[in-house]
């Protein structure tokens, strides 16, 4: 299919996936890359259960889910704090009797390590390290007992490449690929499948907020902070779509993916390429 003047590829076309009668699990679900993630999903007919720490972001991706075309199945709701043993607890409950587990919810905070906070270095790795690990936990032995699995999480570039001042984030995302790799070989021979995403700066809430922090740590400008820092390794100078992250998702959950385990997926427009 010819995409349309001005499209992403994923706007333009899609892979054919049907998880009809599947329950899929989002983490992350109500905003940037885990919104798009959980839409997708719902879109190919699964089953959704949506957690994030914000009620009223959730409800909007119901109602939105519900106004598919496709006639997507009501979503279950979890407003949850990822960073908290009660929300890390409830999270694994929650992550019981999935099928797909998409992990995306992420923060971040630039900063020196002189100058980064210990309690949010501590938070950070808790919601984009321990949290994956959670509901991987709470899945795994209902994809055993069905022979049928698909976790994704949504690492970064950073989870194959350092940057300065993202001390957490960077440490989060390396720790993430391993927990993938090693979860790859355990549930290989169940017919469960893990694998990491990992996209360059996408078009968020979360990256825009980035900008102001990586100003003042750089000592930049505001308006050079995209050109000269987040698109400077990219060999494609733009931002990536959340609907392109959600497409290589989908393309993990299709059968033409069952070989495709313990991989790190680069969206990164060449960045690794250096």
């Amino acid at each position: 299919m010819t995409p349309r003047p001005g499209s992403t590829p994923a706007e333009s076309s899609s892979v054919a996936l049907d998880l009809s009668g599947r329950t899929a699990l989002v983490t992350g679900a109500a905003g940037g890359i885990g919104r798009a993630c959980a839409l997708r999903l719902a879109a190919a007919g699964a089953r959704l259960r949506a957690v994030d720490l914000d009620p009223e972001g959730l409800k909007s991706l119901a109602q939105e889910a519900a106004r598919s075309p496709v006639g997507a199945e009501p979503v279950e709701i979890h407003p949850l704090d990822l960073t908290a043993p009660a929300g890390l607890d409830a999270a694994e409950r929650a992550a019981d009797g999935v099928d797909v587990l998409v992990n995306a919810a992420g923060i971040q905070l630039v900063r020196p390590i002189e100058k980064f906070p210990p309690e949010v270095f501590r938070r950070m790795l808790t919601l984009m390290l321990e949290a994956p690990f959670r509901t991987t936990r709470g899945a795994l032995p209902g994809m055993y007992a069905r022979g049928w699995g698909r976790i994704v999480h949504i690492s970064s570039v950073h989870g194959l490449r350092a940057s300065a001042y993202k001390s957490a984030y960077v440490a989060a995302k390396h720790g993430l690929e391993g927990l993938s790799k090693t979860t790859a070989l355990e549930a290989a021979e169940h017919g469960v499948t893990c694998n990491c995403v990992n996209p360059a700066y996408v078009r968020t809430p979360l990256v825009e907020r980035q900008i102001a922090d990586q100003a003042e740590a750089h000592g930049i400008p505001a308006e050079r902070v995209v050109t000269d820092i987040m698109l400077a390794d990219s060999a494609l100078k733009r931002l990536i779509e959340p609907a392109e992250v959600a497409e290589a998702v989908a393309y993990l959950c299709t059968p033409a993916a069952a070989f495709v385990t313990g991989s790190a997926l680069p969206l990164d427009g060449a960045w690794t390429a250096h």
